[in-house]
C-alpha cells in the first residue's frame, strides 16, 4: 500500500502523514506496535478467561484463536506478513515482528513451565508454530480454514509434554 492510498483512505493530508511518520519504516513500526498492544490485550483476556490453572490458560488462548481465525475480520498475522514483506533481518519492520514472536514464544515457555511441561521450550516452540499456522491458514483460506481445529492440536501437544495428560475436552 502506497502513501497515496493511505492518504486517500484516511482523509489525511500528505504533509500531516509525513509529520507524524517521516518514513515508511516509521509508519510500519507504529502500526506493528499498535497491533502488538492489541494482541497482548487479546491474549491476556483469553488466558484470564480460564482462571488460574496454567494448562487451562494455554488451552484458552487456542480456543480463542479458533474463534479469531474464523472471523471475517482476521486476515492473518501482521507480524508474519511484515517479516515476509521485509525479509532483511535489520529492517525496522522485521525487527519489531521478530521481537513480537520472541515475546510470544517466551510467554508460552513461561506458561508451559508453570503447567509442569516436561520440556517447556519444546512445547513453547510447538505452540508458536500452531498459532502461526492458524494465522497463516486464515490468511490463505479465509474464514473456513484448518485453524478452526487448533485447540485440539494444542491440547494434544500440551498433553505430549506432560506426565499428567488431561481428559479430552468436550467441544
Amino acid at each position: 500500500m502506497g502513501v497515496d492510498t493511505i492518504v486517500e483512505r484516511t482523509g489525511l493530508a500528505k504533509m500531516t502523514l509525513y509529520r507524524h511518520f517521516p518514513s515508511k519504516d516509521d509508519l510500519i513500526v507504529a502500526y506493528l506496535e499498535q497491533v502488538n498492544r492489541l494482541f497482548w490485550e487479546w491474549f491476556e483476556a483469553a488466558a484470564d478467561s480460564a482462571g488460574a490453572k496454567p494448562r487451562e490458560r494455554l488451552l484458552a488462548v487456542f480456543t480463542a484463536l479458533e474463534r479469531l481465525v474464523a472471523s471475517p475480520k482476521c486476515h492473518g498475522c501482521a507480524f508474519l506478513m511484515a517479516s515476509s514483506e521485509f525479509p532483511e533481518l535489520d529492517s525496522p519492520g522485521h525487527r519489531v515482528a521478530l521481537a513480537h514472536k520472541r515475546n510470544v514464544r517466551d510467554r508460552f515457555r513461561a506458561e508451559a513451565a508453570k503447567a509442569g511441561a516436561t520440556d517447556p521450550g519444546g512445547l513453547a516452540d510447538g505452540l508458536l508454530l500452531l498459532m502461526d499456522g492458524a494465522f497463516a491458514s486464515a490468511r490463505m483460506f479465509g474464514t473456513r480454514n484448518p485453524g478452526g481445529h487448533v485447540s485440539a492440536s494444542a491440547q494434544a501437544l500440551i498433553d505430549s509434554h506432560s506426565d499428567r495428560p488431561v481428559k479430552k475436552r468436550a467441544r
